[in-house]
């Protein structure tokens, strides 16, 4: 269970001077604005015992979905089950991240496939890799589809066009969700086991109502 790190009262001054700095325009001034009132409003109101808790979370991120996931927190910022599905939807997209060895960057990727970042870049608009969009830092690559031979999984570029229609995170779900029309199975423990064939039948039919 996690733990609260002791307090550190230079923690927060830091934490405000770099909000300070980097609310360097009228719109993300405003938006700080808006999220330290509901920060505010939690510490307020929120329950002591829950807060500490979410504070010994091993990420930032994964502080503040704990923090928003207490029952008491939808109440006290006045959401209702709309906001409450939206958090759960947060949560399943970071497993996904963190799944088989989490992501890497696209330098990092160049580096694995011994390429260059342009060809990286090439083979992500080509629908050959995963890719999420990451806003400014650009794309994070799932690493579980490169294989350590410095080539990508075997068969994976082949399921990818079969799912071109889909965006990177519809991929992502069918690949690592199992399937009912694979026996139950993930697609990529299939891939990984040379079947090829089978996940790229799955997955052409993936979304259509009653496929998994």
């Amino acid at each position: 269970m996690a733990v609260a790190s002791p307090v550190n009262p230079a923690n927060l001054e830091r934490a405000i001077e770099r909000l300070r700095r980097a609310s360097d325009s009228a719109g993300k001034e405003a938006f700080a604005a808006r999220v330290l009132n509901a920060v505010a409003r939690l510490i307020d109101e929120g329950d002591e015992r829950a807060l500490t808790m979410a504070a010994g979370a091993a990420s930032d991120f994964e502080t503040l979905l704990q923090a928003l996931e207490q029952p008491e927190s939808l109440a006290i910022l006045d959401e209702g089950p709309l906001t409450a599905a939206k958090l759960r939807g947060l949560r399943y997209q970071e497993r996904l991240l963190n799944a088989e060895g989490g992501t890497v960057t696209a330098s990092q990727v160049a580096e694995i496939l011994g390429i260059t970042r342009q060809a990286v870049d090439k083979r992500r608009r080509a629908g050959q890799l995963i890719a999420l969009s990451i806003g400014r830092r650009g794309y994070a690559y799932p690493l579980w589809q490169f294989e350590t031979t410095g080539k990508t999984l075997a068969g994976l570029e082949s399921v990818l066009d079969a799912l071109r229609d889909h965006d990177s995170w519809m991929q992502l779900s069918f690949m690592l969700n199992p399937n009912s029309r694979l026996d139950d199975r993930r697609p990529l423990d299939l891939l990984r086991e040379g079947e090829i064939e089978r996940v790229r039948e799955a997955a052409l039919v993936f979304g259509e109502q009653g496929a998994a």
